[in-house]
């Protein structure tokens, strides 16, 4: 998160949980490691709001996937080419991403299963494999294990022309490449997906803290989609993204595995830009006590809450 002092939010979910920012770690000399981690939220009795509408669920729970490693990696590819192919319906979309961003986050965490299923992906579709896998795994290391889901509101995000939009716009005045704004707006937020701010107080899509967002975000919103991208390319700009890229999203974010992760999603988005489809439709996930939980569009807490306590109301 851009100028915070403390803890960032971070998607992974990028993953979604989110990263922290660490001042204390080293700062990247080329391309550093991913990660995703979700950002700390100050402790209150809880007050889950109700799901009372289903639709807003994606499925309800997590997607399962193929306990066979070999069969995990002939359904990845599959998703990975319905998600490329413009014929596919929205409802194939939907359940093609969640299937995707579960794969890797599972092929992430363990390196034996990666082994039985790298060699099955095709030549065509192993570099992208290769970035989301390495990003997770930066993201991976960079969460914090919770015992309570955060302070969050989770929407859809802004519809993806509107944001594709905005990265294109920020690129044009700042100089930062579209693929990177959004790689950060992933990590971040999911997009906009999580709504709420970080334990460092850092708020909105791109998770400025609000002292930062007044020097950059030109007099706009910093929970507006569009004027907090745009504040985004100003912030890099001035950090010198055109010179060393790498330190300019080290300063967004003072943690190695960050820049590593933003890396790498922008690298799988200039290499195959439609790999935004199915980013646009990844889900919130947190690293706890109790696994990674997904938290469904709807979901709404104005206080942290027990991870057992979401379990009761969220089965996964």
């Amino acid at each position: 998160m851009s100028g915070k002092q403390g803890t960032s939010l971070a998607l992974a979910a990028i993953g979604l949980a989110l990263a922290g920012c660490t001042h204390n770690t080293p700062a990247p000399t080329a391309s550093p490691a991913p990660t995703a981690a979700v950002s700390a939220a100050p402790s209150a009795p809880s007050t889950v709001a109700p799901l009372d509408d289903e639709t807003a669920k994606p499925s309800g729970a997590q997607p399962v996937l193929a306990s066979d490693p070999a069969q995990l990696a002939e359904d990845l590819v599959a998703d990975e080419q319905a998600l490329r192919d413009p014929s596919t319906p929205e409802a194939a979309l939907q359940a093609a991403a969640r299937r995707q961003q579960a794969a890797y986050r599972a092929i992430g965490r363990d390196s034996q299963l990666d082994a039985i299923a790298r060699p099955r992906i095709p030549a065509a579709l192993q570099q992208v494999y290769d970035l989301n896998v390495d990003a997770r795994r930066q993201l991976t290391a960079m969460a914090e294990t919770r015992d309570t889901i955060p302070a969050w509101r989770i929407e859809a995000p802004a519809p993806p022309d509107d944001l594709q939009g905005y990265y294109r716009e920020a690129e044009a005045a700042s100089g930062v490449g579209w693929n990177y704004l959004a790689a950060i707006n992933l990590v971040e937020t999911r997009l906009g997906s999580v709504v709420g701010p970080s334990s460092a107080g850092a708020q909105g899509p791109m998770q400025f803290l609000p002292s930062t967002f007044a020097g950059y975000g030109d007099g706009g919103d910093i929970r507006s989609p569009r004027d907090s991208i745009l504040a985004a390319g100003r912030y890099l700009a001035a950090n010198g993204f055109a010179g060393n890229h790498d330190q300019a999203i080290y300063q967004y974010n003072h943690a190695a595995q960050y820049v590593r992760a933003v890396n790498d999603y922008a690298a799988v988005l200039a290499v195959d830009p439609a790999a935004f489809t199915g980013f646009y439709r990844w889900e919130v996930y947190v690293k706890t006590t109790a696994g990674d939980l997904l938290l469904p569009i709807g979901y709404a807490s104005s206080t942290p809450v027990p991870v057992q306590e979401y379990l009761a109301t969220h089965p996964q």
